[in-house]
């Protein structure tokens, strides 16, 4: 649904975006991730039509942004960061307007109003001010203005930016929930956002493309040496005895309890990690239970996506690109 290919945008000397390639299929979640200033924004707003690329080309649904740009717009729905309400319209009467200005039929429009309404449980506040409603309520508004020409794309720009934690949780679920009917592109630099939303992720970083991948897959590919959790009934000395004389381990460390679980003097739980290429869990298993040591639980331990971003883009500091500092 969007092809991206040696996009690039230069704001005079500096570097808005520089050789940027990358996918989205139909129906997918993909997350546009990167620190502040690293060209998130400008791509999205290249991939809209919002402002020209240097060089290179994007394409929606198989037609070219700037060969096409109208019906680009018709495919697209888009929540910029702060989305563009009318304050002192009803939340009724204001999509009734976006629905006009996006040329929604006449004949359609209050039920497609209705639609975006019952999507995004508006109904209650459909008749008040959008003054007058919570911030939260008001992002649901401009997710529904995204949503109201049943846009085969959906891209959203930090779209839980100032959000409680409860208001949060209520847009990512959203979010999650509009995958498979429409491709989403989440922008944010909020990394916990993007591993609980999207299936796929592409990163950048002072305008250029540093991984493109699922977050499972990027963890596996940066830690090159295997790293396993295990919890062992037996004492801490016993468990780290048997564990450290294990051949190939590099490096022992203990953890504390499982999420949720009260510490219990019995079970003693170590995460280890193997010299590349060696594959510790069969002589594991079975120098623990020489020892006598039963294995409770025993799991791969992957990259966070906290420490694969951190990873891929503090290298060099980000700077900031010329975006006019709206938190590209």
């Amino acid at each position: 649904m969007i092809e991206v290919s040696g996009l690039t945008k230069h704001y005079g000397t500096k570097v808005g975006v520089e050789d940027l390639s990358f996918t989205a299929g139909r129906g997918e979640i993909l997350g546009l991730l990167g620190p502040n200033g690293a060209g998130k924004t400008t791509t999205i707003r290249l991939i809209t039509g919002y402002m020209p690329p240097t060089r290179g080309w994007a394409r929606v649904a198989g037609f070219d942004v700037e060969d096409h740009p109208a019906e680009v717009k018709r495919r697209i729905g888009y929540l910029p960061e702060n989305p563009p309400l009318y304050r002192d319209m009803t939340v009724r009467s204001y999509l009734e307007f976006v629905a006009q200005i996006k040329e929604v039929p006449p004949a359609r429009r209050r039920a497609q109003v209705d639609e975006a309404l019952g999507a995004l449980d508006l109904g209650p506040v459909a008749g008040r001010l959008i003054q007058n409603i919570s911030r939260g309520y008001r992002q649901r508004v401009g997710l529904a203005q995204a949503l109201l020409n049943r846009p085969e794309v959906l891209i959203l720009d930090e779209p839980t930016a100032g959000l409680d934690p409860k208001q949060i949780i209520e847009i990512r679920r959203l979010i999650k929930s509009l995958g498979g009917r429409h491709t989403v592109v989440l922008s944010s630099h909020i990394l916990p956002e993007v591993a609980q939303v999207c299936g796929r992720v592409v990163i950048i970083n002072r305008g250029r493309l540093v991984a493109e991948d699922t977050p499972e897959r990027l963890s596996q590919r940066l830690r090159r040496s295997q790293r396993l959790l295990v919890r062992v009934k037996g004492r801490e000395d016993q468990v780290r005895a048997c564990l450290e004389g294990l051949e190939g381990v590099l490096l022992v460390e203990e953890e504390g309890p499982a999420p949720g679980a009260a510490p219990d003097p019995e079970v003693s739980a170590f995460s280890l990690e193997a010299q590349p290429g060696f594959d510790l869990r069969e002589p594991l298993f079975f120098a623990l239970a020489r020892a006598g040591l039963p294995i409770l639980e025993l799991r791969p331990v992957q990259l966070s996506l906290e420490e694969v971003f951190l990873q891929l883009t503090t290298e060099e500091p980000a700077e900031a690109t010329a975006e006019g500092g709206e938190g590209a």
